[in-house]
């Protein structure tokens, strides 16, 4: 029994008997691991650290209405044969965490750092009626299940360990129980039943419930974290997998289907697997970026796309006076999913101003414009700038030839800005650009501009 002290244990810990914190200015510190055995009392109503891992075998353990502290620097686990409760929780370990067993939170779940991986038996976090979580993010959730219990709306802080993708219910009809995970990729996309033509083949949730009513099923897409297909905003529907088959549960999808957007379902009261669905096909086509550059006075067009189905061939159109276009030549779609990439060299030499825009050419005949984009024959950037690909850390850039200040902006092939800046070149040679760390391994657009030049390059980051 511990009454307003603090104890700090260097090695392991097991309790046989009875351990009592009894306020909140008991403090527990074990820096090994804790093992509370099947014949002891545990009751935490102050403060328990520990530094390792965490086993328990006492069936009836108190809730209490003190912290547990998860704060060691190499993975921790949580095992035993009967599920550890506590009132409040806090993660705290860039090493992660490891569930072998259940771990019930009945207050606030703080996540500071640290990935939470559920083992495959299922084990779960679970959230008990009245609790809540902050902290959450792309470094900080859960990789596996997560049960929550109770009667209120509940956004699960799951994803696949890399970045977090939630999913939520509202509007229940009465106390439920749902178990939930992120699954990935989307099973069995082609059993689709109508309306739904079609379904997102990226990511899909499990939202399975054990017990309850009604509720209403809320998903979201982000394109930075996971790729959504280009469908029909208005067209989308949540898709519900049900008797072998994906299922619209309606909805009403808003924001862009390019970046981030969300859907609701109606109240339903049939659970399982759940992604994103269409009453028609997406789009024949996703223009992810379009660009001309200047090859010794004649210039070289290259473009990107994303979920090619049934293009027949791609029209590069060329103008001497941003007015009347011609072709210039078409190169075949490959009609692939993810990236593709194109290029078509114009023979013909570069006007002071020349314009260039791509024609998408469906097999049905039915033909989509891009946006319309130009090449100066004055530009020298081409010529003097090269940049070293891939990219580790930094990108290295040698210029020669040119100084001054140069503005510099790396996108998503997507168009999201995602760093940008300013570099100082006073004499000729190798200029790197420090990239930050939230720039994931990729493929991103660099543009370098410098009054009446603009230079463009694909950049593989690695």
């Amino acid at each position: 029994m511990l009454s307003a002290c603090t104890l700090q244990a260097q090695t392991d810990l097991q309790n046989t008997g009875t351990l009592y914190l009894s306020g909140s200015s008991d403090i527990l510190y074990i820096s090994g691991s804790f093992a509370n055995s099947s014949a002891s009392a545990l009751t935490n109503n102050g403060n328990l650290y520990v530094l390792q891992n965490l086993a328990n075998d006492q069936a009836s353990i108190t809730v209490g209405t003190g912290t547990l502290y998860f704060n060691g620097s190499a993975l921790q686990t949580v095992s035993g044969a009967q599920v550890f409760k506590t009132f409040n929780l806090v993660t705290n370990n860039t090493g992660g965490f490891l569930l072998n067993n259940d771990l019930s939170v009945t207050g606030v779940h703080t996540f500071t750092a640290g990935v939470i991986n559920s083992s495959a038996t299922p084990n779960y976090l679970m959230y008990e009626a009245g609790s809540s979580y902050s902290g959450d993010g792309d470094s900080k959730h859960v990789k596996g299940w997560v049960r929550k219990t109770g009667t209120t709306a509940f956004t699960f802080p799951v994803g696949n360990g890399t970045v977090e993708r939630t999913i939520a219910v509202s509007s229940l009809s009465g106390s439920s129980v749902f178990n939930t995970n992120y699954g990935g990729a989307t099973t069995n996309p082609s059993n689709v039943a109508a309306p739904l033509v079609t379904v997102d083949v990226n990511e899909y949730w499990n939202l399975n419930q054990v017990s309850g009513g009604s509720a209403i099923v809320n998903m979201n897409w982000d394109n930075s974290k996971i790729p959504m297909r280009p469908f029909v905003l208005a067209d989308i529907r949540v898709a519900n997998y049900i008797s072998s088959n994906w299922t619209q549960e309606g909805g009403s999808a808003i924001g862009n289907v390019a970046t981030t957007g969300a859907i609701s379902s109606n109240s339903i009261a049939s659970f399982g697997p759940f992604t994103f669905g269409s009453i028609t096909f997406a789009l024949p086509v996703t223009l992810v970026q379009l660009s001309a550059y200047n090859n010794n006075g004649k210039a070289v067009v290259d473009w990107t796309t994303t979920d090619e189905i049934n293009v027949g061939f791609y029209d590069v159109q060329r103008s001497d006076d941003g007015i009347s276009f011609y072709s210039i030549g078409n190169v075949a779609a490959r009609n692939q999913q993810g990236l593709q990439q194109y290029e078509l060299a114009d023979t013909k030499a570069l006007g002071a101003v020349t314009y260039y825009r791509l024609s998408s050419v469906d097999e049905d005949g039915k033909t989509k414009l891009s946006q319309v984009i130009t090449v100066n024959n004055g530009n020298l950037l081409d010529k003097y700038i090269t940049v070293a690909n891939p990219a580790h850390g930094s990108l290295r850039i040698n210029v020669q030839h040119m100084n001054g200040e140069f503005a510099y902006s790396i996108s998503t092939v997507s168009g999201q800005t995602i760093q940008n800046g300013t570099m100082q070149v006073s004499a000729s040679g190798v200029h790197e650009i420090q990239l930050s760390s939230s720039i994931k391994m990729g493929i991103y657009v660099l543009e370098i501009q410098k009054a009446g030049y603009n230079f463009s390059q694909k950049v593989i980051i690695q």
